[in-house]
């Protein structure tokens, strides 16, 4: 074990823990004499009915409680780290990677590679499988960690090779053999290159992974992201129109031979590829219940299925509220998106304005100078990239941006930014748009 006593941060008030003197600042050393590698051993272990729970208090005094309890009753302890460990990098050097296309000095956890198995779990990051340990694998087993998110990239395994730079890439993809044949679900990726992975070497990758039907339940093909910091990395294209329609097709024609046997399309392209091809996006019903949506997957079909669906029953309320007609003073409201979104934000906000004279709705697409306008997606704009474009302008009387653009459960952009400073900046309060119909109407209405 790397580590043998894990730090408490919290204690819930009436619960076992506090009612045992458990304070914060105490560490917990083992449960019935057994070490914890991380939260999924704690969990695991406190489903016993009787603990034995050794602590070590601030002052060094170590205490061993005996405790009986229901089996589903939880401790009430909250730990410093979450995961009880320290996390695992990624020791690949993919040809692809985004954060080696980062310019220099952005805040130090920008540029971490993890490549955490139970982190896929937790928070549905992807592994490449390199990283892996046989241990690892037991424990995914044992504990029956489902689903695992896996990067694959190719099936190739001399190709996978050459992509993440790793000589023992090619056989990594044994691992989720093993994940498979001991039924744990996995979801994969394929994060594709021009004139490297794509074409006739997705046919053969698509083909060998659907062999892991039904436990792989599906794959998602997502465009590489090129920012404008790739001096001295492997040369890579942007992808044309006609790459995407190609793309797409190639799609189609493996969801019609898979889904007749399996009731799952398996294969998604992720949304980009049907903006790039000037296509329709999908139906809803196609994405199999949004199973890679935090990939990008299927995220504007929901979002516009959600909007078209609430907005006329948020406008009658509106109007019953005696706002919506055009005696009423004009309410004007701005929205950032990126520039992949803004043409369907647009059509949004001007359907929006036809319901509602009294609503006035700018949308502004914002250009990436800070990563290149190669990348286009909200997720990775910058404050300063907001401001710069946003300066001088009437904005109304609140900017509302989408969570992506803030780091998870904190008011803070890519560049350290944060929306206070934004705020400030643009003299508007802005408020931040959840990825759904509902709350985008909502928060341009004032509800």
């Amino acid at each position: 074990m790397k580590k043998s006593k894990h730090l408490i941060q919290k204690v819930i008030d009436d619960s076992i823990a506090c009612e045992l003197e458990i304070e914060p600042g105490d560490y917990l050393i083992s449960i019935n004499q057994e070490p914890l590698e991380d939260v999924f051993d704690y969990q695991f272990m406190i489903q016993e009915e009787y603990l034995e729970v050794l602590i070590e208090k601030s002052n060094g005094e170590e205490w061993l409680l005996e405790i009986e309890k229901d089996e589903e009753e939880d401790l009430g302890i909250v730990f410093e780290n979450g995961l009880m460990d320290e996390y695992r990098s990624c020791h690949n050097k993919c040809i692809f990677c985004f954060i080696d296309q980062m310019p220099k000095g952005m805040r130090e956890t920008l540029y971490f590679k993890d490549d955490d198995a139970r982190l896929s779990f937790l928070q549905g990051n992807y592994i490449t499988l390199t990283n892996l340990s046989e241990q690892d694998i037991q424990r995914i087993i044992k504990y029956n960690l489902s689903p695992v998110n896996i990067s694959f990239q190719t099936m190739n395994k001399e190709l996978r090779c050459k992509m993440l730079n790793n000589r023992f890439a090619g056989e990594a993809l044994t691992k989720a053999e093993i994940l498979r044949d001991a039924g744990i679900h996995m979801n994969g990726q394929i994060v594709l290159c021009k004139g490297v992975n794509d074409r006739e070497e997705l046919d053969y990758s698509l083909e060998k992974l659907s062999e892991y039907l039904p436990n792989l339940e599906s794959v998602s093909i997502v465009p590489v992201g090129l920012s404008k910091y790739r001096d001295g990395l492997f040369p890579l294209e942007p992808f044309t129109k006609e790459d995407a329609i190609y793309l797409i097709e190639q799609v189609q024609r493996l969801q019609d031979k898979i889904y007749p046997i399996y009731g799952l399309h398996f294969i998604h392209a992720s949304d980009e590829w049907y903006i790039l091809a000037e296509k329709d996006f999908p139906e809803a019903a196609t994405y199999d219940g949004y199973l890679q949506y935090e990939n990008g997957v299927g995220m504007m079909r929901h979002l516009l299925d959600d909007y078209y669906e609430e907005l006329p029953k948020i406008a009658k309320r509106y109007k019953h509220a005696g706002k919506g007609n055009e005696l009423a003073e004009k309410r004007v409201v701005s929205l950032v998106t990126g520039l992949l979104a803004k043409p369907y934000i647009e059509r949004m906000a001007n359907d929006l304005m036809k319901q509602i004279p009294g609503v006035q709705v700018q949308v502004f697409g914002i250009r990436n100078n800070f990563f290149g306008e190669q990348i286009t997606v909200a997720g990775l704009l910058t404050g300063q990239d907001i401001i710069k474009q946003l300066e001088g302008i009437q904005l109304g009387e609140k900017l509302l941006l989408p969570q992506a653009v803030l780091r998870a459960e904190e008011d803070v952009f890519l560049d350290d930014l944060t929306k206070q400073e934004v705020e400030s900046a643009l003299q508007v309060k802005i408020d931040i748009v959840k990825s759904s119909g509902r709350d985008f109407l909502e928060k341009i209405l004032g509800f």
